[in-house]
């Protein structure tokens, strides 16, 4: 039997052909090879002067943003808790109080006049503003008729500010010569004092308030309505699931981030509201619709009393604070739970 040819085995080349048909791989190393120290990255010489180049560019760019966040915000955050522990008018130098401008906030019945009726409009405002809004989104996200329209029409209040809102309204409530009355007499009711009587103010704003707020919780809980797996309320109308029982168990688990979202930012709106009641009632009649930011602003800019204001005003950002984190803190208590009975049921 006669043997075959050994195999030829070529060695691999480390550079690729010329194209003038070079194939003998002489010459220069680095011409041809990319992982070459000096085709892999410049000198550094001009590398860094590249980098510091760009550098200096990018600050050029961000540097307006930089100082406009410094000078707006953190140093008047800084500044204003320097000053709440200070008796400051604004016009004399101050002097070090330390913690007593905190002692007299809490000795202080305005001030816990104002706590309370900030507590209650935020009770009344966030869950009735939360609940329209998701009703009014039930209803609109069927397929009716100018539907569009509707949504439109919803949404338009949000976009009116504040004081175009209480200007409107001061004139509508109107105590005398208000359109409301005009209505309520020709229904043979008597009539109200609204932002006038110390009963109903507190309960008025809220009413204005939802009017413009109620459009911003109908258009999330819109948007995340649309979001909802077609086929899982197919699959519970087919499981025999009436409306509640859709709505319980499938809709509302589906929403739950989206209205936890609301739910705080409805609230820290609700905890900051300053401009409806300045322009509305100023904090009356009798101090029935006096906030926590008004007072801080009467404190501070009516009264002259600047550091006893600043001491309210970082209240208020404490009780922010704990609106942020006690939801979170209730968020990892329960997932560390459920890790450790997932863990126990393992070890069983």
């Amino acid at each position: 039997m006669p043997r075959l040819p050994t195999p030829l085995t070529l060695p691999e080349r480390k550079h690729d052909a010329r194209p003038d048909g070079d194939h003998t791989g002489h010459g220069d190393d680095t011409d041809g090879d990319a992982s070459s120290p000096s085709l892999r990255r410049p000198p550094p010489g001009p590398l860094r002067r590249r980098l510091r180049g760009e550098q200096a560019t990018a600050w050029m760019f961000v540097s307006p943003s930089v100082l406009i966040i410094l000078g707006l915000s953190v140093v008047p955050v800084a500044w204003s808790l320097l000053l709440s522990f200070r008796a400051d008018d604004l016009v004399t130098p101050s002097r070090w109080v330390g913690l007593d401008n905190y002692r007299a906030l809490v000795q202080d019945p305005h001030f816990g006049q104002a706590v309370r009726n900030t507590v209650l409009y935020t009770g009344l405002y966030v869950p009735a503003s939360i609940g329209l809004g998701l009703a009014l989104a039930l209803v609109l996200n069927r397929r009716i008729r100018l539907v569009g329209l509707y949504r439109t029409l919803v949404f338009v209040p949000f976009v009116v500010s504040a004081t175009a809102q209480g200007v409107l309204f001061s004139f509508v409530l109107d105590p005398d010569f208000g359109v409301a009355n005009s209505v309520l007499h020709k229904l043979g009711v008597s009539p109200q004092g609204f932002l006038t009587d110390p009963g109903q103010a507190l309960p008025v704003l809220v009413a204005i308030s939802l009017w413009s707020g109620t459009g911003f919780c109908v258009v999330v809980i819109l948007a995340a309505l649309q979001d909802v797996p077609p086929s899982l309320t197919e699959a519970a109308r087919l499981d025999g699931a009436g409306r509640w029982h859709l709505l319980r168990h499938v809709v509302l688990p589906s929403l739950t981030p989206v209205l936890t979202f609301l739910l705080l930012w409805q609230t820290i709106n609700a905890l900051q509201v300053f401009d409806l009641v300045y322009v509305t009632t100023k904090g009356g009649p009798l101090g029935s619709t006096t906030v926590i930011v008004y007072f801080i602003w009467e404190q501070a800019f009516k009264n002259f009393t600047a550091g006893y204001g600043a001491a309210a005003a970082y209240a208020l950002a404490l009780a922010l604070l704990l609106v942020f984190a006690v939801p979170r803190l209730v968020r990892a208590a329960r997932g560390r739970a459920r890790a450790t009975r997932r863990l126990e049921g393992a070890a069983r």
